[in-house]
């Protein structure tokens, strides 16, 4: 048991995941956060920022790739994880607005999806992509919605590609402006964690998540047709 909480406390390191697991793990971990509801807690945003900051040893580890085909693969594993998150969404539909809270899923997180989506629309899927949680939520509502294929993979790809080549190429340049930027790795983790998570919290405690009991109802279908 001690061996599956220390393994689940380096998952949320993003040194110890770039060090460790390389572009493998990497790769898993942008695919499970955005898509899969149990990766909702994973470090997307840090773990790319700090991914750019190493961009020189991943390459190296990965038979000397070019930086760019290594953001280039990060970009399409984020567009898979979302392409599995919709067609999850669109299979189990309100089933999931019934099922109960556990350690990797939560209602609210949901909630929160859908009422983000409800009010961007189509723009929600890239704009989801910067926020922590409602990323791993917000292509599972867009499922459960029917939003068009073809929208759905346009704002995808977009967003995949200008959340990961924005994150790391941030990393890639300041860590060349700044070379003892490894030496403050935690320090600038947090501050990337306060940002990108600031506006989820406002909104939680803003208190204007609006509760959906009846999935089932016109109103999530009626969404779709009005906002994309």
């Amino acid at each position: 048991m001690d061996q599956i909480l220390e393994f689940f406390k380096h998952l949320i390191n993003p040194s110890w995941i770039i060090e460790h697991g390389g572009l493998y793990l990497l790769l898993a971990i942008v695919f499970a956060e955005t898509g899969l509801f149990i990766g909702f807690f994973l470090p997307g945003d840090s773990l790319l920022f700090v991914a750019g900051i190493y961009s020189a040893d991943l390459c190296r580890s990965f038979f000397d790739i070019p930086f760019f085909v290594i953001m280039l693969l990060i970009a399409l594993a984020g567009v898979l994880g979302n392409m599995v998150g919709f067609w999850f969404g669109r299979k189990s539909g309100p089933l999931l607005f019934k099922k109960k809270d556990t350690f990797f899923f939560k209602k609210k997180h949901l909630h929160q999806a859908h009422d983000f989506f409800v009010k961007y629309g189509g723009g929600a899927i890239f704009l989801a992509r910067f926020l922590p949680i409602i990323r791993t939520f917000a292509p599972i509502v867009a499922g459960m919605v029917q939003m068009d294929k073809k929208k759905f993979m346009l704002f995808n790809v977009i967003g995949s590609f200008s959340w990961v080549f924005s994150m790391m190429l941030a990393g890639h340049y300041l860590d060349k402006f700044f070379p003892n930027l490894k030496n403050h790795l935690e320090l600038i983790i947090l501050v990337i964690i306060v940002i990108t998570t600031l506006p989820v919290i406002i909104k939680l405690l803003s208190g204007k998540v609006k509760h959906h009991p009846d999935p089932n109802q016109s109103e999530v279908t009626n969404t779709s047709d009005t906002t994309l």
